[in-house]
């Protein structure tokens, strides 16, 4: 009994040692302001999450905090994050700790009246004249957001699974060839846009003589100037990778923002190819989100003209390539939008807009997010017809790496079509054959209901074929599967985890030699 009881106390000890090793939040599951863990998170137009009553503490004593990395957060408009709430609190469960509570609005409002009072000490007062305060209304004219909204909710699926383009993209063409600046001398107008800020600029902050040239066309009030200024701008960041970042300042940034929303369409497509090239630069990709550049991209990729479109989708493709932008990106609305964009007559637009959501299924809530969308049987449907196969199915892979996205899949008959595929040896490289292999595993793990779906479409025949005759990933995942139909292997943590290091391996090694297209390097 003595030995069995230190046993016991051994374990529990190791238990314990293991639970205080975990009681450490992650630091994007703490609000900014107040520092504890959220318990009623939201996210601003700017792309940053807070606990509700911080933003509201901060609305009422009329205080933008300055961030980490130096910028403001928006607060005009809030909307709840469901997604960040619901991380919060499975980890609380999985921590064994208890679900935060709504913090007392007093000591809120301790925390800011502070952060406000040093920010008043650590800051020369700015002195503004009314002629100033009014020509800034004037160049930033405030309207309202009206579109920015949570997709965590159950929609409509308006895409006609039984519709879509023959075309297919040719990845062979070179990402680093410039698109013309082709001008369109047509209007439109967005279907919203969101309030500007009045930026007043501090004048001991040194301001270079292209910079300086630069606004005063982006600003001006004559469209012929706009046209110069998004020109130039364009030009310059195409050319020079040091401009990407000197010219990336938050006074160019603010007037390339409004010029988005401009009605003239030589003014909308340079300013958005503008902000494709400065994006390039990854210490740009956070700024720009958190500066509210997101519903702007989203807007002209539901209404913009094609070129337009075009570089709408490659300015989402390249913010997405940055971890910190993927839930934001999500949650402002971009994945619907992205989804109808692979139905796009332009093979540019497709492109993007699949790699797009690609690099943002890699994140758990936007999974879930497409799934509660209906996007699924879209997907499956654009795999049967081979429009986009291999990019289409890497987004696939994504989501059979959750139990959602996998229910899904299994209910819109993945096993067959995926099945289908390989057995009629339609697809156009072994890339894509090694991507339609890998979702099939995906889908085989831990899934009692897949080895009845996977008999019936007869995969084995296949299966075989492939693990004597594939790549050598290929094989590996066929023999895998093989082994899980036969009743082993089923529920293997090591297999499950060597399946997410094996996918990893192959997400930037689509198309063998033509892997560039994965990562961002066009320029406009």
């Amino acid at each position: 009994m003595g030995g069995n009881g230190k046993h016991r106390w051994k374990i529990s000890f190791h238990r314990s040692s293991t639970h205080s090793k975990q009681i450490q939040p992650p630091k994007e599951f703490l609000c900014p302001i107040s520092g504890s863990l959220m318990s009623d998170p939201v996210v601003t137009s700017s792309g940053q999450t807070f606990e509700r009553i911080s933003v509201q503490v901060c609305a009422d004593l009329k205080f933008t905090p300055i961030l980490e990395d130096g910028t403001r957060p928006d607060f005009s408009t809030i909307i709840p994050n469901l997604a960040i709430k619901t991380t919060i609190l499975n980890w609380c469960d999985k921590s064994r700790i208890q679900h935060p509570h709504t913090p007392d609005y007093a000591s809120i409002e301790n925390i800011v009246k502070e952060a406000k009072a040093a920010s008043a000490g650590n800051q020369e007062p700015i002195k503004v004249s009314e002629k100033e305060l009014l020509n800034a209304v004037v160049d930033n004219s405030p309207v309202i957001f009206s579109h920015a909204a949570t997709e965590l909710g159950p929609r409509v699926n308006h895409f006609d699974s039984g519709s879509s383009s023959e075309e297919s993209v040719i990845i062979g063409e070179s990402p680093g060839t410039p698109l013309p600046f082709t001008l369109r001398p047509t209007c439109f107008s967005p279907s919203s846009s969101s309030s500007f800020e009045i930026e007043v600029q501090n004048p001991n902050v040194p301001v270079s003589e292209e910079e300086e040239s630069l606004l005063k066309k982006l600003k001006s009030n004559d469209i012929f100037e706009q046209e110069q200024g998004v020109l130039s701008l364009r030009s310059i960041t195409r050319n020079r990778e040091d401009a990407r970042v000197s010219l990336s300042t938050q006074r160019i940034l603010s007037a390339l923002r409004s010029l988005i929303t401009s009605r003239y369409v030589v003014v909308q497509v340079n300013a958005v190819a503008s902000l494709v090239n400065i994006s390039l630069e990854k210490t740009n990709k956070v700024r720009i989100v958190r500066l509210g550049f997101v519903p702007f991209l989203i807007d002209v990729l539901k209404g913009g003209l094609g070129e337009s479109q075009e570089h709408a989708a490659g300015a989402l493709f390249s913010l997405a390539l940055d971890d910190d932008n993927k839930m934001a990106i999500g949650v402002l609305g971009a994945l619907q939008p992205l989804m109808h964009a692979l139905r796009s007559e332009s093979e540019r637009t497709r492109h993007d807009s699949a790699l797009a959501l690609y690099h943002l299924t890699l994140v758990q809530s936007n999974r879930v997010k497409l799934v509660k969308l209906g996007m699924v049987p879209t997907l499956i449907s654009m795999v049967k017809t081979a429009t986009m196969a291999s990019r289409v199915l890497l987004i696939l892979c994504n989501l059979a790496m959750s139990v959602e996205g996998r229910t899904a899949m299994l209910d819109a008959n993945a096993v067959e079509c995926l099945v289908s595929l390989l057995k009629e040896n339609e697809l156009d490289s072994e890339a894509t054959r090694e991507n339609c292999v890998a979702a099939l595993y995906a889908l085989s793990h831990g899934s009692l209901r897949f080895k009845g779906l996977a008999k019936e479409a007869k995969a084995v025949e296949v299966l075989r074929v492939i693990e004597e005759t594939g790549t050598e990933r290929a094989r590996e995942k066929a023999k895998r599967i093989l082994q899980t139909m036969r009743g082993f292997g089923d529920g293997d943590d090591e297999e499950g985890s060597e399946f997410d290091s094996g996918l990893t391996r192959t997400r930037y090694r689509v198309a063998g030699a033509r892997n560039t297209n994965l990562i961002n390097t066009t320029t406009f």
